[in-house]
């Protein structure tokens, strides 16, 4: 069973960003506002807006040389080419209705990738769904959207659409897997009060459930509902103001009939520091369990596999909570602390049964494995709790540097990822960056057991 390394190596940090860090968008998002303003000016005779670049990334993957629990054979890429060109198109069709499209077309080569092959060549059909102001508040959408919940940065609870909806990471950073996910088909209602709003989401099922896709068998131009619409799915979000800092916001999610609620609640305490809650709870079993039920359902265990470490098929009311606050200064600098807490992770006993389960011998390993791999894609946590750490700067230094950094660190061992990255704004048109991640740890850890160590990206953008 063949893996995509990066993104196992990223598992339970591939999460979601607050919408109070602005700065922190995505690659659409660090556009310089010269080149923004130049492409406005062009298409306001069309009646559209967009915002268009070409990107080249090149990236070397480290990985160690002896694990706790060895992967099964596979062929590790240790380095990736990635060309793409990435758009976002909002074309007003009249004063209350307009079309959206966001995309991106990818050329890509690795190592461990046959050339030609239809893996180099790939479309990532994000967004694409008509928007109509209805009016006095209302607004509607159909299609294909990118619809995210949440307040917190480094895990988002109450994100119940983020599943299995990054597609091939080029980063382990939280805000550019936000905006750069795959959204769902859903007809989308919203009403706007003073003072108060509702949002409702409908989601219907249109394909059935697929199995965890892998850097080898990707689809070229296949919109891949499967994995964001295996399953119909209702959300209705309410907030009110109760003061003029404090506005909670209340979510209930069905999914093929199971429930779940979330809260979202944020506090401003003097000028410069934001604290914020978010929570969800609703009735399932253990991460353990859910991945073996998935992967006898998709055909990729065995149906009649029995369970490779103790787990309870049980359910019961599961809680998952971020708990943290935001700094900012007048230089631009603003800095995130967070708790996470994931109550169907891992445990201290489902940690010591992993290990031990995989040094007993090889036939299990791919279960092992594959229970870490549905982890990332379904963007949850791996561990139960965790601590999360991110620091961001504009301007750093000199004038068009902006750097960022965090650290996503399990409280059982202390095992952890880092990753520091910096773009410079050479000019209205021209974008160069970078970034390096780290994985850290003892060998039976949750980070320092994963094969890819250190992973160097460099890249040059160009704005059109």
């Amino acid at each position: 069973m063949r893996k995509r390394l990066h993104a196992v190596a990223c598992a339970g940090v591939f999460m979601c960003v607050s919408p109070a860090n602005a700065d922190d968008g995505s690659d659409l998002d660090r556009i310089p506002p010269a080149a923004n303003e130049q492409v406005a000016a062009t298409d306001a005779a069309a009646g559209a807006s967009r915002a268009l670049y070409l990107q080249d990334d090149f990236a070397l993957y480290a990985h160690r040389a002896a694990l706790a629990v060895p992967l099964p054979p596979s062929t590790a890429p240790s380095w990736e080419e990635r060309l793409f060109l990435d758009a976002r198109v909002d074309w007003k069709l009249s004063d209350t209705l307009s079309l959206v499209y966001s995309g991106r077309f990818n050329f890509r080569a690795e190592d461990d990738l046959p050339f030609p092959s239809h893996e180099n060549i790939r479309h990532d059909f994000r967004e694409g769904y008509v928007a109509w102001e209805i009016g006095d508040g209302a607004f509607a959408e159909l299609g294909r959207i990118n619809l995210k919940s949440g307040v917190a940065l480094g895990f988002n609870p109450t994100d119940f659409f983020k599943t299995r909806a990054v597609v091939e990471p080029l980063t382990a950073d939280p805000s550019v897997l936000r905006e750069d996910r795959l959204g769902t088909v859903m007809l989308l209602g919203q009403r706007v009060w003073n003072g108060a709003a509702l949002t409702v989401a409908l989601a219907p099922k249109l394909a059935s459930g697929s199995a965890i896709y892998f850097n080898d068998n990707l689809p070229g131009f296949d919109p891949v509902f499967d994995r964001t619409n295996a399953q119909a799915r209702i959300l209705v979000k309410a907030s009110v103001t109760l003061f003029d800092d404090v506005s909670p916001e209340f979510l209930f999610y069905n999914e093929a009939g199971r429930n779940s609620f979330g809260l979202n609640l944020t506090r401003v305490f003097g000028q410069s520091i934001v604290g914020y809650v978010e929570w969800a709870g609703g009735t399932r079993a253990s991460l353990v369990h859910d991945a073996l039920v998935f992967g006898r359902a998709t055909g990729t265990l065995p149906p009649a596999a029995p369970s490779i470490i103790p787990q309870s098929a049980a359910r019961s009311f599961q809680n998952d909570l971020s708990i943290g606050a935001s700094y900012a200064t007048a230089a631009e600098m603003s800095f995130n602390l967070e708790y996470h807490y994931h109550q169907a992770g891992f445990s201290d006993a489902d940690w010591q049964n992993w290990f031990a389960a995989g040094a007993v011998g090889a036939p299990a390993r791919g279960a092992l494995w594959y229970i870490r791999s549905f982890a990332a894609d379904r963007q949850e946590p791996l561990s139960r709790s965790s601590l999360f750490f991110r620091a961001s700067w504009q301007d750093a230094f000199v004038h068009d540097l902006a750097l960022s950094a965090f650290v996503d660190a399990d409280t059982r061992g202390g095992s952890g990822i880092a990753q520091l990255s910096a773009d410079y704004y050479a000019s209205r048109d021209w974008t160069i960056g970078g970034l390096v991640d780290a994985t850290f740890g003892g060998r039976r850890s949750d980070f320092g057991s994963l094969p890819e160590s250190t992973n160097v990206l460099v890249k040059v953008s160009h704005y059109l």
